[in-house]
């Protein structure tokens, strides 16, 4: 007999049309998590994926839950030309169900489909050999190739792996979103080793980009709320958008931030123009129409992206430092991809100045009595 219940779902989740697993896959955890929370949806063994694709259309909307064979630990792809973070991305799955105009996941990604790796034990037995050497510390995050918790009401994904991390403490796991979720909590032993971490922007950035994310104040309250349960958050200005009236909207976005948490409940903010690979260009403009921002004045960087003319990202970087430090933040602010020259001219420090910015960022995630005594 077919369920024919409707999956009850958060706003920013739509059903999807058809779920396709891997063979390999069937009876995992997460793929009995997933068709048990999603009941009513057809779904079917998929040995050919392509294929599967191609009888179903470009635009339906698919949940594949797949045998991932690939690396799920791996290094973020920064480059050598601009100073990275250091960040250890967790791949648990590919592609966001929200829409937003400027996703870079739009020109890495041949399709929209939501991706979701099932094999989740191979991904724990990865996870014990780089962390058997309780010596070496890791940051990592699952917020790279997808948002960290939008799909979490349907696989409990960062419930699990926040259970399962919280057997290391040499790991401290960044869980970066637009969305609130905040059901993974419970399962999180020390809260002092997860940060939860929001991407922040200006209320008009965010009501016309970011369709179906939450709002800033919705993202705040649920900021407010891990501070309260012993959290440490994360907070992300990336991309700062360059748009008519985007000083009233920032000062606006900084105010807001700090009417729900103050400075010290902060373990870092990063701040990043908008950038983007040139063949994102054209599917912005096809995609998203009315995001009028990509005609602004851009060059072509050293790694080969275009960014914001430097006179204006000055601008508005030196901007939003100005209204942050006069909120108490300091040199838990750092810049996503940017040179030493933008680095000395609006923080008044370089990553050389903080040791190695992976360094310093691995010293801030981990409170400074834990990081003392690991390294012990």
């Amino acid at each position: 007999m077919n369920d024919t219940r409707e999956p009850c779902l958060p706003a920013h989740l739509e059903p999807p049309q058809h779920i396709l697993v891997d063979p390999e896959v069937i009876h995992s955890p997460i793929t009995a998590r997933v068709l048990s929370r999603l009941p009513g949806i057809p779904w079917s063994v998929c040995r050919n994926y392509q294929e599967k694709l191609q009888k179903h259309g470009p635009g339906a909307r698919i949940l594949y839950l797949k045998n991932y064979k690939g690396r799920f630990m791996r290094f973020c792809p920064g480059t050598s030309r601009y100073h990275c973070c250091g960040y250890r991305i967790i791949h648990i799955g590919e592609n966001c169900p929200l829409n937003c105009s400027y996703c870079i996941l739009q020109a890495y990604f041949q399709d929209r489909v939501l991706k979701v790796w099932a094999n989740q034990q191979d991904l724990f037995r990865e996870l014990e050999e780089h962390l058997a050497d309780k010596n070496r510390l890791f940051r990592a995050g699952t917020g790279e190739f997808t948002d960290s918790l939008a799909l979490e009401a349907i696989t409990g994904y960062t419930g699990d792996l926040a259970a399962f991390l919280g057997q290391y403490p040499n790991i401290c796991l960044e869980l970066k979103s637009k969305i609130v979720d905040l059901g993974w909590m419970s399962r999180v032993s020390d809260p002092a080793r997860v940060l939860p971490a929001w991407s922040v922007n200006t209320p008009e950035i965010i009501a016309l980009q970011e369709k179906g994310s939450a709002g800033l104040q919705e993202r705040m309250q649920a900021a407010r709320e891990c501070v309260r349960q012993g959290f440490r958050i994360c907070l992300h200005f990336d991309p700062v958008i360059h748009y008519p009236g985007w000083q009233k909207g920032y000062a606006l976005a900084v105010e807001t931030i700090f009417d729900y948490v103050n400075a010290r409940d902060i373990a870092y903010m990063s701040l990043g123009s908008f950038r983007f690979m040139p063949e994102l260009e054209k599917i912005l403009m096809h995609n998203h129409p009315g995001a009028d921002y990509i005609y602004n004045e851009f060059i072509t960087g050293l790694d080969g992206k275009k960014r914001l003319l430097l006179p204006l990202r000055l601008k508005q970087f030196r901007f939003l430092a100005r209204k942050l430090k006069n909120a108490g933040m300091g040199t838990n602010m750092y810049f996503c991809m940017e040179s030493e020259h933008v680095w000395q001219d609006v923080l008044g420090y370089t990553p050389r100045d903080l040791g190695g910015l992976d360094n310093h960022l691995l010293r801030l995630s981990f409170q400074a009595d834990q990081f003392s005594a690991l390294k012990a």
